[in-house]
């Protein structure tokens, strides 16, 4: 087990890289739990701020009536093809709903920075067009587990 926690230890991404693989990525992974205790796993796409990870969700889905129940969430962001290109990212802990649901686009100071991003990000455009049907879920990390087999010695 200590082997197993050093090569852990020399495998995670520094916080600086942590930050550039999350804006980098486009496409992650969200589980959440349903009332029976059963795992659901979906993609979305979303944004990190340096602080929390954003996620543009549609408030009908399997998804959004879990987070409603249980807001405890797990996501993992992760790339590479060969054993030694894989990295990636869990981040855990409970998601937040915040502004409108569905978002509509009224003022929400708080949604002003990831809209952007999500904007520039995903459209090539400076604003956010919002479709009537998502709504935006904040996790903040309560716990973040990275791994980079690059570093591993070859």
């Amino acid at each position: 087990m200590a082997d197993t926690q050093r090569r852990g230890r020399r495998i995670m991404m520094a916080q600086g890289e942590l930050d550039a693989f999350l804006r980098a990525q486009r496409t992650c992974r969200v589980a959440t739990v349903g009332g029976d205790g059963a795992p659901h796993v979906g993609a979305l796409w979303f944004v990190w701020d340096g602080t929390a990870l954003w996620l543009y969700s549609i408030t009908r889905s399997k998804r959004w009536a879990q987070l409603r129940k249980d807001p405890r969430i797990a996501v993992v962001v992760d790339d590479g093809h060969a054993y030694g290109e894989l990295r990636g990212a869990e981040l855990a802990g409970r998601a937040e709903f915040v502004g409108e649901a569905p978002r509509t686009g009224e003022p929400c100071p708080e949604l002003d920075a990831p809209e952007r991003l999500f904007a520039q990000k995903y459209f090539g455009m400076a604003t956010m067009p919002h479709d009537g049907r998502h709504a935006w879920l904040r996790l903040t990390p309560e716990s973040v587990t990275s791994w980079d087999f690059r570093k591993i010695p070859g």
